[in-house]
């Protein structure tokens, strides 16, 4: 049996995760094991551990979040999860680690995995945020790991780019449309009971995260958001919270204190969980804010997207993105157009750049025919490069 250990750190990411990791526990020459870190082990952001003890067997929990979220805190974290991940990898003996996407503590899993010289598979690289520091931990997580698997070939042409072995780089789109495919989402009634909220003629999805790159810019940019949900006032609204990314607090203060003043017309939650976040991307416009589902996952729900900012500037967009500056004007403008007569026709014919299902599957069929003698040997690969001259 060959072991894979998946590790996990927030709900999106597990999200992502599911199918596969149902894959790998089907497989009859796979085991499973599941490390779970970070958020899901925080009341603050839901204890959502608890979800994942619903469909698997947790192997390790892997405390790691101080009561920081400054720059500090979270070094302080980064240095802790690499600690015990060292330990648990020592215990747990696994074949491979399955790692996704590039926040911090993905950074540190992949960082114990290389010393102990367990291979890696990376899902999800290649792929570009200018205003998060996600950036600078996706590229060098791929650079740490053996086996790629990315969602587009643009994706997967950055990554042979970084100097990775061709063959060991797979497009197989996004591994998270699987559970679009395999969940029975709940209808407008069922949702509604589920989360507590009656929605309106108009809903609108938020998800705003801080854009780590820029200098305590959260506060101004949300509240900026704030203002046009203020003027858009037959909408109502679903926020979800912040990651513990640095400044995430403040948001989360905010949306706290926005839904206290205006209970008739928003709800909030720390974590919807797979199952009702997709379901409510069924029944609602667009989603809105700075999250990567609305680039990955929204598109195939065939709605429209507002995406603020920076912090998703250089992924690949479906056409039914509309990307507008941190603005009060500017974000009511982008979400009127949601309501125009030519853009929701536009919608119908809307493709996803990130494929469609059975990523999960293909992955797997990956994780199980590949040799992993000589797997951890790497050499740079080197491509053509033609510089101007001096």
């Amino acid at each position: 049996m060959r072991k894979i250990c998946v590790v996990t750190g927030t709900r999106a990411e597990y999200g992502l995760l599911l199918w596969l990791m149902k894959e790998i526990q089907a497989a009859p020459d796979l085991q499973l094991q599941v490390v779970v870190t970070g958020m899901h082990l925080s009341p603050e952001f839901g204890l959502t551990y608890k979800e994942i003890e619903k469909e698997f067997s947790i192997d390790k929990k892997i405390e790691m979040l101080l009561s920081s979220d400054t720059a500090i805190g979270i070094s302080k974290s980064m240095g802790l999860a690499q600690i015990s991940f060292a330990e648990a990898y020592a215990e747990l003996q696994p074949d491979l680690v399955v790692v996704l996407g590039d926040r911090f503590e993905i950074f540190a899993a992949a960082a114990a995995a290389m010393i102990a010289r367990i291979p890696i598979a990376h899902i999800h690289g290649g792929e570009t945020t200018e205003g998060a520091f996600d950036e600078a931990i996706r590229h060098s997580v791929s650079k740490m790991s053996h086996l790629h698997f990315v969602a587009t070939e643009e994706y997967r042409k950055r990554v042979i780019q970084l100097g990775e072995d061709p063959q060991r780089v797979f497009n197989f789109g996004a591994p998270g449309l699987d559970s679009i495919a395999n969940l029975q989402l709940l209808n407008r009634v069922e949702l509604e009971k589920s989360i507590g909220f009656k929605l309106a003629e108009k809903n609108l999805l938020v998800t705003f995260h801080p854009v780590t790159l820029e200098q305590s810019t959260a506060q101004e940019q949300f509240q900026q958001l704030l203002f046009a949900l203020d003027e858009i006032q037959d909408a109502h609204v679903i926020f979800t919270k912040a990651n513990a990314d640095t400044d995430g607090r403040i948001i989360n203060s905010m949306i706290d204190a926005y839904v206290q003043r205006n209970s008739e017309r928003a709800i909030a939650f720390a974590s919807l969980g797979q199952l009702r976040y997709l379901s409510a991307l069924v029944h609602v416009d667009a989603v809105v804010g700075n999250s990567s589902s609305g680039l990955v996952e929204a598109p195939s729900f065939k709605i429209g997207t507002v995406n603020i900012g920076d912090r998703q500037k250089g992924r690949v967009r479906a056409s039914s993105v509309i990307d507008c500056a941190p603005d009060k004007g500017e974000i009511v403008e982008a979400v009127r157009s949601l309501y125009q007569p030519e853009f929701r026709k536009k919608l119908h014919e809307v493709v996803n750049p990130y494929g469609v299902a059975g990523a999960s599957n293909r992955i797997v069929g990956i994780l199980r025919s590949c040799t992993l003698e000589n797997l951890l040997k790497k050499k740079f690969n080197d491509i053509p490069v033609f510089l101007p001259s001096a």
